[in-house]
């Protein structure tokens, strides 16, 4: 028997219950049952990004996140756009990764669900790019105006964005399938 394939969700918003969050839910459930995925919550407790304290004595919110990606065969990164730009939580979560070789060739499924995201999407692509995870156009999508399309339930209202949800999911699993 073998063990489900481990993927990390994580979502960009601090926000509880928010539209980001809310769509990982949505993937968790709608993922194989060859996978098993954990949406990771605490951006909002990690420490600020400081090159002086990337050292042996790593604080340990660091070194938890770190063993997270390591140990998930992909990763999936659900984010809004705030002011132009990545939230402020999820960049310095990423700032902690630039010494480290642990999102080389990971897999790497990048969503952008906001009012607009084009500029914060273009940003997470630049950035997951520099930390070497292994990106394609197929696992990347933008869901613009999320909050018409995303019910307080987390049902997802719109067809459209189903449509595309499901295809994106679908060609996620193909990377490890």
């Amino acid at each position: 028997m073998s063990s489900k394939i481990k993927i990390l969700a994580v979502s960009g918003s601090t926000r509880k219950d928010s539209s980001n969050f809310k769509i990982l839910k949505y993937i968790s459930n709608q993922l194989s049952s060859e996978f098993e995925l954990e949406i990771f919550e605490d951006l909002d407790i990690l420490p600020h990004f400081n090159p002086d304290l990337d050292t042996d004595n790593l604080p340990k919110e660091i070194i938890s996140l770190r063993n997270k990606i390591r140990d998930a065969q992909g990763v999936i990164i659900c984010t809004p756009e705030y002011v132009f730009s990545l939230p402020g939580s999820l960049k310095n979560a990423l700032e902690w990764f630039v010494s480290t070789t642990l999102f080389t060739d990971k897999t790497v499924g990048l969503i952008t669900a906001s009012a607009s995201g084009e500029m914060a999407h273009e940003q997470l692509l630049l950035i997951m790019k520099t930390l070497g995870a292994e990106l394609d156009s197929d696992t990347q999508l933008l869901i613009q105006g999320v909050r018409g399309k995303i019910n307080p339930e987390g049902e997802i209202v719109d067809l459209e964005t189903a449509v595309l949800l499901q295809n994106f999911i679908n060609r996620f699993e193909n990377h490890f399938l």
